[in-house]
C-alpha cells in the first residue's frame, strides 16, 4: 500500500526538531530511520499529516566516552554499534545483540534510538540496554532529563517520551571485563524472536561477582530477570550453578501467546535461553 500524503520536514539541528514538534504536536511523527514507521505508514496504521525526520541532525549521531559510561547517539546506526570497538569494549552485550538486529540492509539503515523509542517488546535493543542499566537522554521544550531504564519503558510500544520530546543520547554503564552473549530463538531467519535472552557475567577467581540479564519477549516490555542475577552472584561459575539460577528466569515475566507459542511454551524457552546464554557469556 501507498501512505497516506504528509508534509515532510527535515531540520537541522535539535532546536528546530523540537520546534516542528511543538507547532505540529500529535499531527505529527518522528522518524529516525524509518524501519519501524515506514511499515505502519505503509499499511496506513497510521497517518500523520508531518513527518519530521531527524536523519540530518549530526549532533544526534556517534558513540563516546563518557567517563563511567559510554554515550550513543540516538540517530546512530545499527551497524556502527556493532562495529564500534568502544562498544566491544564497555558492552559487550549491546555489541551482540545489535549484530543481531533483522538483516544487514536494516542494519545499515535503522538506528539504535529509533528502535529503543519505538519499544517493541520483541525487538533486540531494549532488553540489553534494561540489563546494563542504561540512562536515557531525553530532550523537550523545558531542556534535558536522564530517565533511567527502569522507568524508560513502559507499556506495549510505549515510553517515558513525551509528545513533545526526542529521544537524544542514552548512556550505557561500563561493564568492561564483563562477558557477554546474546541468545536468540527464531523459526525463520531474521524474524522476530520468540524469546531472546541477553547475559552479561564478571568473574572473579572462579566466582560469580556481577550477572545482567535481560529478557526479550517475555512481557508486553523488555524485563530484567532479577531472580536469575541474585541466585547467581555469589555462586562459583559453574553449569550447576547457572542451571540453578536459570530456572528462576521465566518469575514476574506475563509471556504472550501466539502462532509461534503458548505463555508456557516461551517460559521453557527463558529457561533454557538463559542457561545457554549465561553459560557461553561466563566462557567468553
Amino acid at each position: 500500500m501507498i501512505p497516506a500524503p504528509f508534509d515532510y520536514v527535515a531540520p537541522t539541528t535539535l532546536d528546530e526538531a523540537l520546534a516542528a514538534l511543538t507547532e505540529h504536536g500529535d499531527e505529527a511523527k518522528i522518524i529516525a530511520g524509518g524501519q519501524s514507521l515506514l511499515p505502519v505508514l505503509r499499511m496506513r496504521l497510521n497517518a500523520p499529516e508531518w513527518v519530521i525526520d531527524l536523519g540530518r541532525i549530526d549532533t544526534l549521531k556517534g558513540i563516546g566516552d563518557d567517563g563511567d559510561a559510554i554515550r550513543i547517539g540516538a540517530m546512530t546506526r545499527h551497524a556502527d554499534v556493532a562495529a564500534d570497538p568502544l562498544v566491544a569494549e564497555h558492552a559487550a552485550l549491546l555489541a551482540e545483540a545489535t549484530a543481531t538486529v533483522a538483516d544487514e540492509q536494516v542494519r545499515h539503515r535503522g538506528t539504535f534510538g529509533g528502535a529503543l523509542a519505538h519499544a517493541d517488546p520483541a525487538g533486540d535493543l531494549g532488553a540489553p540496554a534494561l540489563a546494563l542499566g542504561a540512562e536515557f537522554l531525553i530532550a523537550g521544550p523545558g531542556g534535558e532529563r536522564r530517565v533511567p531504564a527502569d522507568d524508560f519503558f513502559t507499556g506495549l510500544f510505549e515510553t517515558a517520551i513525551g509528545e513533545d520530546e526526542i529521544l537524544t543520547a542514552v548512556r550505557i554503564p561500563k561493564h568492561t571485563g564483563w562477558g557477554a552473549h546474546y541468545e536468540k530463538f527464531v523459526r525463520v531467519a531474521h524474524q522476530w524472536p520468540i524469546v531472546a535472552v541477553g547475559a552479561s557475567v564478571a568473574v572473579e577467581d572462579g566466582t560469580v561477582v556481577g550477572a545482567a540479564v535481560g529478557l526479550t519477549n517475555m512481557g508486553s516490555t523488555p524485563l530484567r530477570a532479577r531472580g536469575v542475577e541474585q541466585a547467581l552472584v555469589g555462586q562459583p561459575a559453574t553449569a550447576d550453578a547457572v542451571r540453578a539460577a536459570a530456572e528462576r528466569a521465566s518469575e514476574g515475566t506475563d509471556p504472550p501467546a501466539d502462532l509461534n507459542g503458548d505463555a508456557d511454551y516461551r517460559a521453557h524457552l527463558a529457561t533454557v535461553l538463559t542457561r545457554r546464554a549465561l553459560l557461553a557469556a561466563i566462557e567468553g
